[in-house]
């Protein structure tokens, strides 16, 4: 799971933002990693978190621990945890999101279910995240085209 998105071209040489595969791992492991956190760690350790597998429980535990670890050992501070969601919706391809629905509404498109169906968890993960009101929102129809939805 090492490919990035093309709408995250901007940043993922230098790993200046946290990618989406990242952002997933942190949701699907519980931990909360700020901005400012993942500034700290150095080039070589977020390709770490980038390259490290987050997928079976053992995965799933190691991770965790090894970026509590880095978080720690960089800011002597544990980062927070995030609630794991046991049903989360990018896992779910029966059922399109309120808010992705809303965001593809917003930009002239619909979303159908067997698009959504089509998609990689990965890919529903960014929807998911790039359709919450509280993002910004400029990569979700770069998002759309890429994942060929229109």
């Amino acid at each position: 799971m090492t490919d990035f998105f093309q709408f995250e071209a901007d940043f993922v040489d230098s790993l200046r933002c946290i990618p989406m595969q990242v952002r997933f791992k942190l949701d699907t492991c519980g931990v909360k990693l700020k901005l400012p956190h993942w500034h700290h760690l150095s080039q070589d350790e977020r390709q770490e978190l980038v390259d490290m597998p987050c997928a079976s429980e053992a995965e799933i535990a190691a991770y965790r621990i090894r970026l509590r670890q880095l978080v720690q050992s960089h800011l002597g501070e544990l980062p927070a945890d995030l609630p794991v969601e046991p049903h989360p919706a990018w896992m779910d391809p029966t059922t399109v999101p309120d808010s992705v629905q809303t965001q593809a509404e917003s930009v002239g498109q619909t979303l159908s279910q067997p698009q959504w169906a089509n998609l990689t968890p990965l890919q529903r993960f960014a929807l998911i995240k790039l359709s919450r009101s509280q993002h910004e929102n400029k990569n979700f129809l770069p998002a759309l085209q890429e994942f060929h939805l229109i």
